[in-house]
Protein backbone atom coordinates (compact mmCIF):
# COMPACT_ATOMS: atom_id res chain seq x y z
CA UNK A 1 0.00 0.00 0.00
CA UNK A 2 2.69 2.25 0.90
CA UNK A 3 4.97 1.67 -2.27
CA UNK A 4 1.49 2.18 -4.60
CA UNK A 5 0.97 5.45 -2.65
CA UNK A 6 4.88 7.07 -3.22
CA UNK A 7 4.72 6.03 -6.92
CA UNK A 8 0.82 8.04 -6.92
CA UNK A 9 2.64 10.79 -5.19
CA UNK A 10 5.26 10.73 -7.68
CA UNK A 11 2.79 10.81 -10.63
CA UNK A 12 1.46 13.76 -9.40
CA UNK A 13 4.47 15.80 -9.01
CA UNK A 14 5.18 15.43 -12.34
CA UNK A 15 1.94 16.43 -13.58
CA UNK A 16 -0.40 14.83 -16.26
CA UNK A 17 1.03 13.20 -19.22
CA UNK A 18 5.13 13.48 -18.22
CA UNK A 19 7.15 10.94 -19.57
CA UNK A 20 9.58 9.25 -17.01
CA UNK A 21 12.97 10.30 -17.36
CA UNK A 22 15.31 7.87 -18.91
CA UNK A 23 17.22 5.69 -16.59
CA UNK A 24 20.90 6.88 -16.41
CA UNK A 25 23.35 4.81 -17.43
CA UNK A 26 25.32 2.84 -14.39
CA UNK A 27 28.98 2.94 -14.45
CA UNK A 28 30.09 -0.72 -14.38
CA UNK A 29 33.49 -0.45 -12.52
CA UNK A 30 35.55 2.32 -10.41
CA UNK A 31 36.33 4.84 -12.48
CA UNK A 32 34.19 4.41 -15.05
CA UNK A 33 35.23 7.23 -17.95
CA UNK A 34 31.83 9.44 -19.28
CA UNK A 35 30.18 8.24 -22.10
CA UNK A 36 31.56 10.40 -24.85
CA UNK A 37 29.92 13.19 -26.49
CA UNK A 38 29.71 14.93 -29.53
CA UNK A 39 32.31 17.96 -29.54
CA UNK A 40 30.04 20.39 -31.29
CA UNK A 41 26.08 20.23 -30.08
CA UNK A 42 27.21 17.69 -26.87
CA UNK A 43 24.64 15.27 -27.82
CA UNK A 44 25.97 11.93 -26.43
CA UNK A 45 27.40 9.45 -28.80
CA UNK A 46 26.75 5.91 -29.72
CA UNK A 47 29.09 2.23 -29.23
CA UNK A 48 32.24 2.40 -30.70
CA UNK A 49 31.96 2.21 -34.66
CA UNK A 50 34.21 0.54 -36.80
CA UNK A 51 35.42 3.58 -38.74
CA UNK A 52 35.68 7.44 -38.41
CA UNK A 53 32.30 8.17 -36.40
CA UNK A 54 30.00 11.12 -37.14
CA UNK A 55 27.17 12.72 -34.65
CA UNK A 56 24.23 11.46 -35.21
CA UNK A 57 22.54 14.63 -34.87
CA UNK A 58 24.63 17.20 -36.14
CA UNK A 59 26.34 15.12 -38.67
CA UNK A 60 29.77 16.76 -37.33
CA UNK A 61 32.55 14.44 -37.41
CA UNK A 62 34.17 13.21 -34.24
CA UNK A 63 38.05 13.42 -33.82
CA UNK A 64 40.09 9.66 -34.24
CA UNK A 65 40.80 7.66 -31.03
CA UNK A 66 43.81 8.11 -30.01
CA UNK A 67 45.03 4.19 -30.46
CA UNK A 68 43.03 2.96 -33.24
CA UNK A 69 42.70 -0.35 -34.58
CA UNK A 70 43.92 -0.39 -37.81
CA UNK A 71 42.55 -3.51 -39.24
CA UNK A 72 38.96 -2.12 -37.55
CA UNK A 73 39.30 1.10 -38.92
CA UNK A 74 39.83 -0.36 -43.15
CA UNK A 75 37.12 -3.25 -41.81
CA UNK A 76 39.12 -6.29 -42.12
CA UNK A 77 39.56 -9.26 -40.24
CA UNK A 78 43.14 -9.20 -37.46
CA UNK A 79 44.42 -11.82 -39.42
CA UNK A 80 47.47 -11.71 -41.67
CA UNK A 81 45.68 -12.86 -44.46
CA UNK A 82 43.81 -10.17 -46.33
CA UNK A 83 42.30 -9.48 -49.32
CA UNK A 84 44.15 -7.03 -50.71
CA UNK A 85 41.81 -5.62 -53.17
CA UNK A 86 39.11 -5.14 -50.91
CA UNK A 87 41.58 -3.62 -48.52
CA UNK A 88 41.94 -0.52 -51.67
CA UNK A 89 38.72 -0.43 -52.19
CA UNK A 90 37.57 0.55 -48.61
CA UNK A 91 40.68 2.91 -48.21
CA UNK A 92 39.49 4.93 -51.51
CA UNK A 93 36.28 4.84 -49.91
CA UNK A 94 36.98 6.70 -46.61
CA UNK A 95 39.61 8.77 -48.02
CA UNK A 96 36.70 9.71 -50.41
CA UNK A 97 34.29 10.34 -47.88
CA UNK A 98 37.33 11.91 -45.21
CA UNK A 99 39.44 13.99 -47.43
CA UNK A 100 40.02 17.53 -46.17
CA UNK A 101 38.39 19.47 -49.31
CA UNK A 102 35.31 18.15 -48.78
CA UNK A 103 35.47 20.06 -44.93
CA UNK A 104 36.52 23.65 -46.57
CA UNK A 105 33.53 25.05 -44.93
CA UNK A 106 33.13 23.46 -42.41
CA UNK A 107 34.58 24.89 -38.50
CA UNK A 108 38.51 24.77 -38.50
CA UNK A 109 38.00 21.47 -35.41
CA UNK A 110 36.28 19.35 -37.73
CA UNK A 111 38.70 20.69 -40.66
CA UNK A 112 41.57 19.15 -38.41
CA UNK A 113 39.54 16.27 -37.86
CA UNK A 114 39.69 15.38 -41.17
CA UNK A 115 43.25 15.65 -41.46
CA UNK A 116 44.15 13.48 -38.51
CA UNK A 117 41.52 10.99 -39.99
CA UNK A 118 42.63 11.40 -43.91
CA UNK A 119 46.48 10.27 -42.39
CA UNK A 120 45.35 7.96 -39.72
CA UNK A 121 43.81 6.04 -42.94
CA UNK A 122 46.97 6.27 -44.88
CA UNK A 123 48.69 5.26 -42.47
CA UNK A 124 46.44 2.11 -41.83
CA UNK A 125 46.32 1.32 -45.24
CA UNK A 126 50.24 1.23 -45.43
CA UNK A 127 50.75 -0.64 -42.89
CA UNK A 128 47.79 -3.23 -43.55
CA UNK A 129 49.31 -3.72 -47.56
CA UNK A 130 52.41 -5.13 -47.01
CA UNK A 131 53.23 -8.23 -45.45
CA UNK A 132 55.95 -7.26 -43.44
CA UNK A 133 54.57 -4.32 -41.81
CA UNK A 134 51.03 -6.09 -41.26
CA UNK A 135 52.77 -9.26 -40.10
CA UNK A 136 54.74 -6.87 -37.74
CA UNK A 137 51.70 -4.84 -36.62
CA UNK A 138 49.66 -7.92 -35.71
CA UNK A 139 52.53 -8.85 -33.33
CA UNK A 140 52.24 -5.47 -31.72
CA UNK A 141 48.11 -6.16 -31.23
CA UNK A 142 48.91 -9.42 -29.56
CA UNK A 143 51.27 -7.70 -27.38
CA UNK A 144 54.66 -9.49 -28.66
CA UNK A 145 57.50 -7.33 -29.18
CA UNK A 146 59.38 -7.41 -32.59
CA UNK A 147 62.30 -9.53 -33.28
CA UNK A 148 66.03 -7.49 -32.57
CA UNK A 149 68.63 -8.61 -35.46
CA UNK A 150 70.79 -10.66 -33.05
CA UNK A 151 67.58 -12.86 -32.28
CA UNK A 152 68.92 -14.56 -35.97
CA UNK A 153 72.23 -14.95 -34.78
CA UNK A 154 71.57 -18.81 -34.17
CA UNK A 155 70.35 -19.29 -37.60
CA UNK A 156 74.68 -19.63 -38.66
CA UNK A 157 73.38 -20.70 -42.20
CA UNK A 158 70.63 -18.11 -42.94
CA UNK A 159 73.55 -15.20 -41.94
CA UNK A 160 75.46 -16.91 -44.16
CA UNK A 161 72.88 -16.33 -47.26
CA UNK A 162 72.59 -12.99 -46.16
CA UNK A 163 75.91 -12.26 -46.26
CA UNK A 164 76.65 -13.70 -49.50
CA UNK A 165 73.95 -11.56 -51.09
CA UNK A 166 75.92 -8.21 -49.03
CA UNK A 167 78.91 -9.47 -50.79
CA UNK A 168 77.06 -9.60 -54.65
CA UNK A 169 75.55 -6.13 -53.87
CA UNK A 170 78.83 -4.28 -53.15
CA UNK A 171 80.56 -5.49 -56.20
CA UNK A 172 80.74 -3.34 -59.55
CA UNK A 173 77.09 -3.04 -61.31
CA UNK A 174 76.29 -5.83 -63.25
CA UNK A 175 72.81 -6.37 -64.51
CA UNK A 176 72.82 -10.15 -64.96
CA UNK A 177 73.92 -10.55 -61.22
CA UNK A 178 71.55 -7.44 -60.00
CA UNK A 179 68.63 -9.71 -61.62
CA UNK A 180 69.59 -12.70 -60.57
CA UNK A 181 69.55 -11.25 -56.66
CA UNK A 182 66.25 -9.59 -57.84
CA UNK A 183 64.55 -12.94 -58.38
CA UNK A 184 66.13 -14.37 -55.10
CA UNK A 185 64.57 -11.69 -53.04
CA UNK A 186 61.11 -12.09 -54.54
CA UNK A 187 61.20 -15.93 -54.39
CA UNK A 188 62.27 -15.73 -50.52
CA UNK A 189 60.20 -13.49 -49.48
CA UNK A 190 57.02 -15.04 -51.04
CA UNK A 191 58.27 -18.26 -49.26
CA UNK A 192 58.89 -16.17 -45.66
CA UNK A 193 55.33 -14.82 -46.50
CA UNK A 194 53.54 -18.30 -46.60
CA UNK A 195 55.26 -19.60 -43.56
CA UNK A 196 54.50 -16.34 -41.70
CA UNK A 197 50.59 -16.86 -42.72
CA UNK A 198 50.75 -20.40 -41.68
CA UNK A 199 52.31 -19.53 -38.43
CA UNK A 200 49.97 -16.73 -37.54
CA UNK A 201 46.94 -19.38 -38.56
CA UNK A 202 48.62 -21.85 -35.84
CA UNK A 203 48.77 -18.96 -33.25
CA UNK A 204 52.66 -19.91 -32.96
CA UNK A 205 53.38 -16.08 -31.91
CA UNK A 206 57.12 -17.09 -31.38
CA UNK A 207 57.77 -18.90 -35.07
CA UNK A 208 55.77 -15.87 -36.24
CA UNK A 209 58.23 -13.28 -34.92
CA UNK A 210 61.65 -15.29 -36.05
CA UNK A 211 60.28 -15.73 -39.29
CA UNK A 212 59.32 -11.92 -39.90
CA UNK A 213 62.47 -11.10 -38.54
CA UNK A 214 64.03 -12.84 -41.40
CA UNK A 215 61.72 -10.66 -43.65
CA UNK A 216 63.26 -7.66 -42.20
CA UNK A 217 66.52 -8.58 -43.68
CA UNK A 218 65.59 -9.73 -47.07
CA UNK A 219 63.24 -6.43 -47.29
CA UNK A 220 66.71 -4.33 -46.67
CA UNK A 221 68.63 -6.28 -49.33
CA UNK A 222 65.71 -5.26 -51.29
CA UNK A 223 66.04 -1.25 -50.59
CA UNK A 224 69.94 -2.01 -50.98
CA UNK A 225 69.42 -3.28 -54.61
CA UNK A 226 66.51 -0.64 -55.33
CA UNK A 227 69.55 1.98 -54.66
CA UNK A 228 72.16 -0.26 -57.07
CA UNK A 229 69.88 -0.08 -60.08
CA UNK A 230 69.55 4.16 -59.88
CA UNK A 231 71.01 4.68 -62.76
CA UNK A 232 73.91 7.55 -62.16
Amino acid sequence: MQAALRRGLARSRRGPGAVPAPPRPRCLGPGCPPAPRCWSCGRGLPGAEPGPRFCPGCRALQPPPPRPDLFRLLQCDRAFRVDTDLLRRRFRSLQRALHPDRFGRRPPEEQRYSEQHSSLINKAYQTLLHPLSRGLYLLEVNGVEPAQETDCDADSEFLMEIMEINEKLAEPKNEATLEEIETLIKVKQEELTKAVAAAFEQDDLQEAKKLLAKMKYFANLEDKLKNKKIPY
